[in-house]
């Protein structure tokens, strides 16, 4: 290791700055939405086998809300513009813009060029959860997704049954395209219900297992017409291990949510981002 400077305590001492100050973000009338949600009626049910996804589709002014139904399971979410694939949820400036776990009042933000909310959380029954001792949260915009490119690279392997390959069926069967055209557009995800944060010696992303339990839900309100992804991961709680045939998995639940005539009052879906794009030419 390098012979630290002498000043390398006065360097480290040197206090953060938020990179993005959130204060000036439009921010979402959730009062108006939780008086919506509180006479929305479910429309569609759909369930996320464990080791495999679901495919489901929200218009904008609607909600979904998944829950846990049987055991601790977590579950892998991609969400796509329903009328363009190409604009889908960003977790890097989403974790830019709110943290690396996001919870009620926060949202879901698009790609570029749109870059505008896609969904917006408006209640979490883990908002209590925090973050513990270890630093760890929930629902975390910092996990890629499980993926079998990593298992062969660490391990040799061909599981298939991983979060990738499982949110890539399902949005091949839910277009109709093939396997490879539907992995072009899978995407780093929200890990709902997973808990997770980075170790304090040597940063690496951790995980450990869920506080979800039967009965905890997370809903969203669709601020555009969406497409969405689910997989119960392979993981489980990922309390242990994921991309596993043997960690116990329980299937998640995806309902849909019709809010009553008029009771958004004058919302209105955002339009892109405002930015000329002419990039200085």
């Amino acid at each position: 290791m390098t012979t630290p400077p002498s000043d390398a305590e006065a360097r480290r001492a040197i206090p953060p700055v938020i990179c993005y100050p959130n204060e000036t973000l439009p921010q979402p009338d959730l009062p108006v939405y939780r008086a919506a949600l509180e006479s929305a009626a479910v429309i569609e049910t759909i369930l996320a086998q464990p080791r495999n996804a679901c495919s489901f589709a929200v218009p904008a002014g609607h909600f979904f809300r998944i829950s846990s139904v049987e055991g601790p399971q977590v579950g892998d979410l991609n969400l796509w513009n329903a009328q363009d694939l190409s604009e889908r949820f960003y977790s890097g400036k989403t974790r830019a813009l709110h943290g690396t776990h996001v919870t009620t009042g926060e949202r879901l933000w698009s790609s570029f060029p749109n870059l505008r909310p896609m969904a917006t959380i408006v209640e979490d029954s883990l908002d209590w959860y925090g973050i513990d001792a270890f630093g760890g949260s929930v629902h975390d915009v910092i996990g890629t997704r499980c993926d079998p490119y990593t298992g062969n690279l660490l391990a040799g392997t061909q599981y298939h049954h991983c979060c990738h390959s499982n949110l890539t069926r399902a949005l091949a069967v839910a277009r109709q395209m093939s396997v490879e055209e539907a992995e072009t557009h899978v995407h780093d995800v929200l890990n709902v219900f997973m808990c997770t944060g980075f170790t304090r010696d040597t940063g690496q992303y951790f995980m450990k297992a869920s506080p979800v339990r039967p009965g905890d839900q997370i809903t969203f309100f669709a601020e555009i017409d969406l497409l969405g992804a689910l997989s119960a991961c392979p993981g489980g709680d990922c309390s242990a291990q994921h991309s596993s045939d043997t960690a116990e998995c329980h299937p998640l639940k995806v309902e849909v949510l019709a809010p009553a005539t008029g009771a958004l009052g004058d919302w209105q879906s955002p339009p892109p981002n405002g930015y000329d794009r002419t990039h200085g030419v």
